[in-house]
Protein backbone atom coordinates (compact mmCIF):
# COMPACT_ATOMS: atom_id res chain seq x y z
CA UNK A 1 0.00 0.00 0.00
CA UNK A 2 1.25 3.61 -0.82
CA UNK A 3 4.46 2.54 -2.73
CA UNK A 4 3.64 4.47 -5.07
CA UNK A 5 2.40 7.79 -3.97
CA UNK A 6 5.98 7.79 -1.74
CA UNK A 7 8.06 6.64 -5.22
CA UNK A 8 6.60 9.77 -6.19
CA UNK A 9 5.43 12.55 -4.06
CA UNK A 10 7.89 14.10 -1.57
CA UNK A 11 5.12 14.85 0.54
CA UNK A 12 3.88 11.33 0.94
CA UNK A 13 7.32 9.67 1.46
CA UNK A 14 7.41 12.88 4.15
CA UNK A 15 4.47 11.35 5.83
CA UNK A 16 6.12 8.10 6.07
CA UNK A 17 9.14 8.84 7.80
CA UNK A 18 7.05 10.81 9.45
CA UNK A 19 5.03 7.62 10.83
CA UNK A 20 8.09 5.56 11.19
CA UNK A 21 9.67 8.42 13.59
CA UNK A 22 6.36 7.95 15.94
CA UNK A 23 6.47 4.20 15.73
CA UNK A 24 10.10 3.84 16.45
CA UNK A 25 9.70 1.56 13.61
CA UNK A 26 9.81 1.20 10.29
CA UNK A 27 6.36 0.76 9.53
CA UNK A 28 6.51 1.94 6.10
CA UNK A 29 8.60 -0.97 5.44
CA UNK A 30 6.07 -3.40 6.18
CA UNK A 31 3.59 -1.22 4.36
CA UNK A 32 5.50 -1.44 1.07
CA UNK A 33 6.29 -4.82 1.09
CA UNK A 34 4.79 -7.17 3.71
CA UNK A 35 4.64 -9.65 4.46
CA UNK A 36 1.53 -10.15 4.78
CA UNK A 37 1.17 -12.01 7.70
CA UNK A 38 2.73 -9.32 9.40
CA UNK A 39 0.82 -6.84 7.65
CA UNK A 40 -2.48 -8.10 8.85
CA UNK A 41 -1.73 -8.20 12.21
CA UNK A 42 -4.07 -5.36 13.29
CA UNK A 43 -1.87 -3.61 15.55
CA UNK A 44 0.35 -2.96 11.84
CA UNK A 45 -2.92 -2.70 9.60
CA UNK A 46 -4.55 -0.03 11.57
CA UNK A 47 -1.27 2.37 11.41
CA UNK A 48 -0.64 1.57 8.02
CA UNK A 49 -4.17 2.29 6.91
CA UNK A 50 -3.85 5.58 8.60
CA UNK A 51 -0.65 6.69 7.05
CA UNK A 52 -1.44 5.61 3.61
CA UNK A 53 -4.82 7.72 3.73
CA UNK A 54 -3.40 10.55 5.04
CA UNK A 55 -0.18 10.51 2.76
CA UNK A 56 -2.59 10.67 -0.30
CA UNK A 57 -4.63 13.09 1.66
CA UNK A 58 -1.69 15.31 2.34
CA UNK A 59 -1.35 15.15 -1.48
CA UNK A 60 -4.58 16.70 -2.02
CA UNK A 61 -5.02 19.13 0.29
CA UNK A 62 -1.51 20.62 -1.07
CA UNK A 63 -3.07 20.41 -4.89
CA UNK A 64 -5.83 22.52 -3.15
CA UNK A 65 -8.22 20.16 -2.13
CA UNK A 66 -10.80 21.47 0.47
CA UNK A 67 -13.42 19.11 1.13
CA UNK A 68 -17.02 20.48 2.90
CA UNK A 69 -17.03 17.32 5.43
CA UNK A 70 -14.98 13.97 6.21
CA UNK A 71 -16.20 10.92 7.24
CA UNK A 72 -14.79 8.00 7.72
CA UNK A 73 -15.73 3.83 7.76
CA UNK A 74 -14.45 2.83 11.34
CA UNK A 75 -10.63 3.03 11.47
CA UNK A 76 -10.97 5.33 8.64
CA UNK A 77 -12.84 7.94 11.43
CA UNK A 78 -9.41 8.51 12.89
CA UNK A 79 -7.85 9.76 9.20
CA UNK A 80 -10.94 12.00 9.22
CA UNK A 81 -9.77 13.69 12.59
CA UNK A 82 -6.62 14.02 11.23
CA UNK A 83 -7.73 15.86 8.17
CA UNK A 84 -9.90 18.16 10.26
CA UNK A 85 -7.04 18.88 12.53
CA UNK A 86 -8.86 17.17 15.91
CA UNK A 87 -5.32 15.61 16.69
CA UNK A 88 -1.98 15.11 15.22
CA UNK A 89 -0.94 12.74 12.86
CA UNK A 90 1.79 11.70 15.35
CA UNK A 91 -1.05 10.79 17.99
CA UNK A 92 -3.60 9.24 15.98
CA UNK A 93 -0.33 6.54 15.27
CA UNK A 94 0.15 5.99 18.45
CA UNK A 95 -3.48 5.39 19.28
CA UNK A 96 -4.97 3.41 16.76
CA UNK A 97 -1.89 1.17 17.18
CA UNK A 98 -2.82 0.49 21.06
CA UNK A 99 -6.34 0.91 19.45
CA UNK A 100 -5.99 -2.22 17.35
CA UNK A 101 -3.84 -4.34 20.48
CA UNK A 102 -6.88 -3.67 22.69
CA UNK A 103 -9.50 -4.71 20.13
CA UNK A 104 -6.69 -7.99 19.44
CA UNK A 105 -6.81 -8.95 23.29
CA UNK A 106 -10.46 -8.40 23.94
CA UNK A 107 -10.94 -12.21 22.50
CA UNK A 108 -8.90 -14.72 21.89
CA UNK A 109 -7.63 -15.44 18.58
CA UNK A 110 -10.40 -17.23 16.75
CA UNK A 111 -13.53 -16.92 19.43
CA UNK A 112 -14.90 -14.14 17.79
CA UNK A 113 -16.16 -13.46 14.03
CA UNK A 114 -17.49 -11.54 11.41
CA UNK A 115 -19.35 -12.37 8.16
CA UNK A 116 -21.25 -10.08 5.26
CA UNK A 117 -24.86 -10.42 4.90
CA UNK A 118 -25.96 -9.88 0.95
CA UNK A 119 -29.39 -9.24 -0.01
CA UNK A 120 -31.61 -8.54 3.37
CA UNK A 121 -32.45 -5.53 4.82
CA UNK A 122 -30.50 -4.39 8.22
CA UNK A 123 -33.94 -5.35 10.06
CA UNK A 124 -33.99 -8.58 8.84
CA UNK A 125 -30.08 -9.34 9.69
CA UNK A 126 -30.91 -7.75 13.42
CA UNK A 127 -33.82 -10.25 13.12
CA UNK A 128 -31.28 -13.46 12.40
CA UNK A 129 -29.36 -12.30 15.23
CA UNK A 130 -31.63 -12.42 17.79
CA UNK A 131 -33.19 -15.78 16.67
CA UNK A 132 -29.53 -17.25 16.33
CA UNK A 133 -27.75 -15.85 19.27
CA UNK A 134 -28.85 -18.67 21.68
CA UNK A 135 -27.57 -16.39 24.97
CA UNK A 136 -24.42 -15.55 22.70
CA UNK A 137 -22.87 -12.00 21.46
CA UNK A 138 -23.81 -11.43 17.60
CA UNK A 139 -25.02 -8.14 15.87
CA UNK A 140 -25.21 -5.82 13.43
CA UNK A 141 -21.39 -4.40 13.04
CA UNK A 142 -21.58 -2.32 9.76
CA UNK A 143 -24.79 -1.18 8.30
CA UNK A 144 -22.65 -0.22 4.55
CA UNK A 145 -26.23 0.39 2.81
CA UNK A 146 -27.27 -1.47 -0.41
CA UNK A 147 -28.50 -4.29 1.70
CA UNK A 148 -24.80 -4.83 3.13
CA UNK A 149 -24.68 -5.73 6.61
CA UNK A 150 -21.63 -6.86 8.30
CA UNK A 151 -22.55 -9.30 11.86
CA UNK A 152 -20.15 -10.08 14.50
CA UNK A 153 -19.27 -11.79 17.57
CA UNK A 154 -18.88 -15.04 18.26
CA UNK A 155 -17.67 -17.61 16.36
CA UNK A 156 -20.49 -19.81 16.46
CA UNK A 157 -23.32 -17.65 17.03
CA UNK A 158 -22.03 -15.38 14.04
CA UNK A 159 -22.27 -19.29 12.04
CA UNK A 160 -25.31 -19.42 13.64
CA UNK A 161 -26.79 -16.29 12.54
CA UNK A 162 -25.48 -16.52 9.05
CA UNK A 163 -27.47 -19.70 8.50
CA UNK A 164 -30.78 -17.89 10.09
CA UNK A 165 -30.26 -15.07 7.10
CA UNK A 166 -30.48 -17.37 4.56
CA UNK A 167 -32.80 -19.14 5.71
CA UNK A 168 -34.81 -15.23 6.06
CA UNK A 169 -33.62 -14.91 2.02
CA UNK A 170 -30.20 -13.47 2.06
CA UNK A 171 -28.23 -14.21 -0.80
CA UNK A 172 -24.90 -14.69 0.15
CA UNK A 173 -22.97 -14.85 3.66
CA UNK A 174 -19.33 -14.01 3.18
CA UNK A 175 -17.08 -15.02 6.02
CA UNK A 176 -14.81 -11.83 6.63
CA UNK A 177 -10.49 -13.02 7.36
CA UNK A 178 -11.14 -10.65 10.30
CA UNK A 179 -8.60 -10.90 13.61
CA UNK A 180 -11.28 -10.10 15.96
CA UNK A 181 -15.29 -9.75 16.07
CA UNK A 182 -14.73 -5.53 15.58
CA UNK A 183 -18.14 -3.57 16.32
CA UNK A 184 -19.93 -5.55 19.01
CA UNK A 185 -20.12 -5.81 22.51
CA UNK A 186 -17.20 -8.11 22.62
CA UNK A 187 -15.09 -5.02 21.94
CA UNK A 188 -16.21 -3.31 25.30
CA UNK A 189 -13.08 -4.42 27.59
CA UNK A 190 -11.23 -2.60 24.17
CA UNK A 191 -13.53 0.47 24.44
CA UNK A 192 -12.73 0.65 28.34
CA UNK A 193 -9.70 0.58 27.90
CA UNK A 194 -9.25 2.79 24.56
CA UNK A 195 -11.30 5.80 25.99
CA UNK A 196 -9.17 7.56 28.93
CA UNK A 197 -6.62 7.64 26.28
CA UNK A 198 -8.69 8.88 23.55
CA UNK A 199 -10.08 11.84 26.47
CA UNK A 200 -6.41 12.49 26.97
CA UNK A 201 -4.91 13.05 23.45
CA UNK A 202 -4.32 17.27 22.74
CA UNK A 203 -6.75 18.56 20.72
CA UNK A 204 -8.02 21.04 18.45
CA UNK A 205 -11.55 22.13 17.46
CA UNK A 206 -12.04 20.45 13.88
CA UNK A 207 -11.64 23.01 11.25
CA UNK A 208 -13.91 20.63 9.12
CA UNK A 209 -17.04 19.18 10.42
CA UNK A 210 -16.22 15.04 11.14
CA UNK A 211 -19.81 12.60 10.35
CA UNK A 212 -19.64 9.92 12.72
CA UNK A 213 -20.37 6.58 12.62
CA UNK A 214 -22.06 6.29 15.56
CA UNK A 215 -24.60 8.49 14.95
CA UNK A 216 -24.57 9.90 11.04
CA UNK A 217 -24.11 13.49 12.98
CA UNK A 218 -21.86 15.93 12.77
CA UNK A 219 -19.13 16.74 15.17
CA UNK A 220 -18.13 20.02 14.93
CA UNK A 221 -16.34 20.44 18.37
CA UNK A 222 -13.22 18.00 19.84
CA UNK A 223 -15.03 16.83 23.03
CA UNK A 224 -17.97 15.42 20.44
CA UNK A 225 -15.47 14.01 17.73
CA UNK A 226 -13.57 12.14 20.50
CA UNK A 227 -16.52 10.64 22.24
CA UNK A 228 -17.73 9.55 18.92
CA UNK A 229 -14.39 7.81 18.80
CA UNK A 230 -15.09 6.07 22.07
CA UNK A 231 -18.55 4.49 21.14
CA UNK A 232 -17.42 3.56 17.79
CA UNK A 233 -15.23 0.72 18.95
CA UNK A 234 -18.04 -1.31 20.09
CA UNK A 235 -21.18 -0.01 18.45
CA UNK A 236 -22.64 -0.24 15.04
CA UNK A 237 -20.65 1.47 11.48
CA UNK A 238 -23.68 3.36 10.40
CA UNK A 239 -22.16 3.98 6.62
CA UNK A 240 -25.62 4.20 4.93
CA UNK A 241 -26.71 6.96 7.48
CA UNK A 242 -23.26 8.93 7.00
CA UNK A 243 -23.79 9.32 3.60
CA UNK A 244 -27.39 9.86 3.56
CA UNK A 245 -26.65 12.62 5.99
CA UNK A 246 -23.45 14.11 3.94
CA UNK A 247 -26.29 14.28 0.91
CA UNK A 248 -28.65 15.70 2.83
CA UNK A 249 -26.14 18.24 3.62
CA UNK A 250 -25.62 19.18 -0.12
CA UNK A 251 -22.79 16.97 -0.26
CA UNK A 252 -22.60 15.90 -4.29
CA UNK A 253 -19.03 14.85 -4.61
CA UNK A 254 -16.93 12.46 -2.82
CA UNK A 255 -13.20 11.30 -2.67
CA UNK A 256 -12.47 8.10 -1.22
CA UNK A 257 -9.11 8.99 0.03
CA UNK A 258 -6.36 6.21 0.84
CA UNK A 259 -6.07 2.47 0.21
CA UNK A 260 -9.21 0.41 -1.75
CA UNK A 261 -12.27 1.76 -3.10
CA UNK A 262 -14.66 -0.57 -0.98
CA UNK A 263 -16.50 2.53 0.35
CA UNK A 264 -16.70 4.31 -3.07
CA UNK A 265 -18.81 1.41 -4.74
CA UNK A 266 -20.89 1.65 -1.78
CA UNK A 267 -21.25 5.43 -1.97
CA UNK A 268 -22.26 4.73 -5.67
CA UNK A 269 -24.82 2.77 -4.54
CA UNK A 270 -26.17 4.83 -1.26
CA UNK A 271 -25.94 8.14 -3.43
CA UNK A 272 -26.45 7.13 -7.16
CA UNK A 273 -26.92 10.72 -8.09
CA UNK A 274 -23.24 11.73 -6.84
CA UNK A 275 -19.69 12.00 -8.47
CA UNK A 276 -17.57 9.41 -6.99
CA UNK A 277 -13.85 8.76 -6.75
CA UNK A 278 -10.85 7.10 -5.07
CA UNK A 279 -7.49 7.87 -4.47
CA UNK A 280 -4.62 5.76 -3.34
CA UNK A 281 -2.26 5.97 -6.42
CA UNK A 282 -0.72 8.68 -8.82
CA UNK A 283 -3.09 7.15 -11.55
CA UNK A 284 -5.86 8.46 -9.96
CA UNK A 285 -4.66 11.86 -9.62
CA UNK A 286 -5.81 13.18 -12.77
CA UNK A 287 -9.58 12.32 -12.21
CA UNK A 288 -9.43 13.96 -8.89
CA UNK A 289 -7.95 17.02 -9.93
CA UNK A 290 -10.77 17.37 -12.01
CA UNK A 291 -13.82 17.11 -9.57
CA UNK A 292 -12.34 19.29 -6.63
CA UNK A 293 -13.69 22.79 -8.44
CA UNK A 294 -17.19 21.68 -8.31
CA UNK A 295 -20.01 20.86 -5.42
CA UNK A 296 -18.59 20.09 -2.23
CA UNK A 297 -16.46 17.25 -1.87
Amino acid sequence: MGKALADAFSICRDTFAEADAALGEPLSRTVFAGPDERLMLTENAQPGILAVSIAAYRLLASDGLSPAFVAGHSLGEYSANVAAGTFTFRDALAIVRRRGRYMQEAVPLGAGAMSAVIGLDPDQVAQACAEASQGDVVCPANLNGANQVVISGGRDAVARAGERAKALGAKRVIPLPVSAPFHSALMKPAEDRLAPELRALRTETPKIPIVANVDAEPKRDAPSAIEALVAQVSAPVRWEAVVRRLASEGVTTYVEVGPGTVLSGLVRKIHPNATVRSFGSPDDLPAVESLTSRGHV
